[in-house]
């Protein structure tokens, strides 16, 4: 069950502590988890733990491919890995291991990947991935996620601990506007209804959650009503909701921090062309490649804010 926190607030504790705080935690349970990561630790708060409990936290260097074919080895001997680096690297650097080592063999791995779209900042576009959520929903077995804020994201990763398979968990590394208040559980595999709506339906992951609620906000403003879901789980996509909400609305935007093609965009259209064909608009990243910035600055660069959203929803009311 959900509950949602009060408008416009951030989270106040970092992503990236909150995955540094659960290896922590699990490692002091006496859990099999072992964390991998590829030169990153202090990227990703895991040098503190590591300082403490070396035997469970291995920095494999920048070798990303050999970290998942360490992590996969690992698995083989009954241990729990996860795995963390940037976006771009977990996807692009080394995909035929993933498909490889951990898809095709049915390797227990969780990967955690940071630095999601916009959020890698002033790193630039060679770290900025628009493309990998897209690159790993097109292996076989995987199972693919966004997190949306801190509450979520811890929670999805206790979860994690007991759930066998690849999992691909896509995040940002700093702090995130809050969404979900302490307490909220969540159920891989479905969507979540933030907003019920009549006129149009907004459907959104990761940091463009709180960017669509906005949108939402400001099209009840101009006599709309906007339905906004949390679509947090890219593969098993929520087909049934995806079919509820365009039988009810009539008409789709979608809204991610990656690129329109092959990301969520593409899934709720493959939904709704074999069940229920309604308009609908895209609002993601267009045909391009990243750049150095802030991220205020990117998101308007890249037409991933409120008022883009809203400009698309506009089209079709």
């Amino acid at each position: 069950m959900i509950k949602i926190a009060p408008d416009g607030g951030k989270d106040a504790v970092e992503m990236r502590k909150v995955y540094a705080g659960f290896v922590a935690e699990q490692i002091e349970r006496g859990s099999d988890i072992i964390a991998l990561e590829a030169d990153l630790m202090s990227s990703m708060a895991m040098d503190g733990v590591q300082k403490r409990y070396p035997q469970h936290v291995i920095n494999c260097g920048i070798m990303e491919a050999n970290v998942i074919g360490t992590a996969a080895g690992l698995a083989l001997t009954g241990r729990k890995p996860f795995v963390h680096t940037f976006t771009a690297f977990a996807s692009r650097r080394c995909f035929d291991q993933l498909f490889m080592a951990l898809d095709y063999q049915l390797n227990n791995v969780k990967v955690i990947a940071s630095d999601a779209g916009v959020t890698a900042c002033h790193n630039g576009g060679t770290h900025m991935s628009f493309e990998d959520m897209g690159i790993v929903r097109g292996l076989a077995h995987s199972v693919v996620l966004e997190v949306t804020d801190a509450v979520m994201f811890d929670d999805v990763l206790r979860q994690l601990m007991t759930l066998d398979g690849f999992y691909w968990l896509r995040t940002i590394r700093k702090q995130a506007a809050t969404v979900y208040a302490p307490g909220s559980v969540f159920t891989i595999g479905k969507g979540n209804v933030l907003r019920d709506g009549s006129d149009i339906t907004l459907i959104a992951n990761g940091i463009m959650v709180a960017e669509a609620l906005q949108a939402a906000r400001q099209l009840e403003q101009e006599g709309a009503s906007a339905a906004v879901i949390d679509m947090f789980t890219l593969k098993p996509i929520d087909r049934m909701l995806i079919k509820n909400y365009a039988e009810k609305t009539g008409k789709i935007v979608t809204c991610e921090n990656h690129s329109i093609h092959n990301g969520l965009g593409s899934a709720v259209a493959e939904v709704l062309v074999e069940t229920c064909p309604v308009p609908m608009r895209r609002v993601g990243v267009k045909a391009r490649y990243g750049q150095v910035g802030t991220q205020d600055f990117l998101q308007k660069e890249y037409g991933l804010t409120a008022q883009d959203i809203v400009l698309a929803a506009r089209e079709l009311l």
